[in-house]
């Protein structure tokens, strides 16, 4: 299954919060401007053309004339011999004001039919209703809103809401109305326009894991308590170690011994070897040990698990400063990669928690978890917005193949509801 599948079916599978407050926002604008259409529709068959009740200019000799032609025409005869039989007696001599002057009328008009069959007008089509038009069976297939002031400050807030975050939300929203204010766009037109907004944000910071020819390359990962630390570094030895390449993992969470069993589970599933430590032992230690190992044997990647810290813990987040002291007296260059692992459900959380780790581990890289089942993965955008660091996957399921490469298009048309 490619990643825009698993996203289309899994990524906000709760709530697809700016897909379906797209659809609301046209729809309902549409509502509006159509039911201002249709007043005025309205307004203007209720005016009718007033009715004249005197004759107009000529219209008495013209009526006269029609009365006259009219008079004439049912006193013909229908036939010359009925007319033989019924000839009227000859009028009492008129005065000049009672005559009425003979109207011609030629052969044909003789046997022609009294009364002409009227034909009848071509009706008008009718125009489509609202809903008609909101449903497709009008003149537009699709429900269209004028993009004006009001709109973009819906959309604004949507995006808000959403967690791309008040800066990201008001650059996105002005990108959008450039070159379409004023006009009408439909759902899938503004869909669009979010969407190649949000891949423009993203492509930049869309890079895979960097492997370098230095061995061990150490690749230190860090976060908060539940972030998915330990299920991501399981899944990445996995796809590396199926990639040719070396790897030994490290238990550096050595307060809870259910991590390093998960750890421990994760290894062997992946094929690679996890070194653990006792229970409460320095995590730094274990980290140095760990780092002198995978030297002697050659690997190509070390990864180092630690504990879940949260960033207002001070001593905790010491600790970690530790862990990278201890490994630089053993290799200068170490760790090559710091990578941070966030969880989308903690939304704008993750904005503070980026900013604090890379005060204390010079975060070179993040990967984004549980996207699966949240409504506030948004919040990547404004990280990527905000501070540019590489995202070089995303988490969409608990398989050990639901890590995933960061596709910037991918994920942006997921975001905003769009099938590829």
């Amino acid at each position: 299954m490619s990643i825009f599948r698993k996203l289309k079916d899994r990524l906000f599978r709760s709530s697809d919060k700016i897909g379906e407050g797209l659809d609301a926002l046209v729809q309902e604008g549409a509502i509006q401007e159509g039911a201002a259409e249709d007043g005025a529709v309205d307004a203007g068959q209720g005016q009718a053309d007033p009715v004249q009740t005197g004759p107009t200019r000529g219209s008495g000799t013209r009526d006269g004339e029609d009365r006259q032609a009219a008079t004439a025409a049912t006193s013909l005869p229908e036939t010359e011999a009925s007319a033989a039989k019924h000839v009227p007696e000859a009028p009492e001599r008129a005065t000049p004001a009672d005559v009425v002057p003979p109207v011609p009328v030629s052969r044909a008009a003789e046997h022609a039919p009294l009364v002409q069959p009227a034909v009848p007008a071509a009706a008008e089509p009718a125009k489509p209703g609202l809903l008609g038009r909101l449903f497709g069976r009008g003149e537009t297939a699709e429900p269209r809103r004028v993009l004006d002031d009001q709109m973009l400050e819906s959309l604004e807030e949507l995006l808000i809401q959403t967690d791309l975050g008040v800066d990201t939300a008001v650059r996105v929203t002005a990108n959008i109305a450039e070159g379409r204010f004023g006009r009408k766009v439909s759902t899938r037109e503004l869909k669009e326009a979010l969407a190649g907004e949000v891949a423009r944000i993203m492509t930049p910071v869309a890079k895979p894991l960097p492997l370098y020819a230095k061995k061990p390359q150490v690749v230190l990962v860090v976060g908060v308590n539940g972030s998915g630390k330990t299920t991501t570094i399981g899944k990445l030895a996995s796809q590396f170690r199926a990639a040719g390449k070396t790897v030994v993992i490290a238990a550096g969470d050595t307060f809870r011994a259910a991590a390093v069993e998960q750890l421990k589970v994760w290894g062997e599933r992946a094929g690679v070897p996890v070194l653990t430590a006792p229970e409460g032992s320095d995590p730094a230690s274990l980290a140095f040990d760990a780092l002198g190992r995978a030297q002697e044997e050659g690997a190509d990647l070390l990864m180092i698990d630690t504990a879940g810290r949260l960033q207002n813990r001070q001593d905790l987040m010491e600790e970690l400063a530790k862990i990278v002291r201890v490994l630089k007296k053993k290799d200068a260059t170490a760790p090559h990669n710091t990578l941070l692992v966030l969880d989308a459900t903690t939304g704008q959380n993750a904005i503070t928690q980026v900013d604090i780790f890379r005060k204390i581990a010079d975060v070179s890289g993040l990967v984004m978890t549980k996207l699966d089942g949240t409504a506030k993965g948004g919040v990547l955008v404004a990280l990527a917005d905000k501070f540019g660091l590489p995202i070089h996957a995303i988490g969409v399921g608990e398989q050990i193949d639901d890590l995933s490469p960061f596709d910037p298009d991918d994920f942006a048309r997921a975001l905003v509801g769009l099938d590829k």
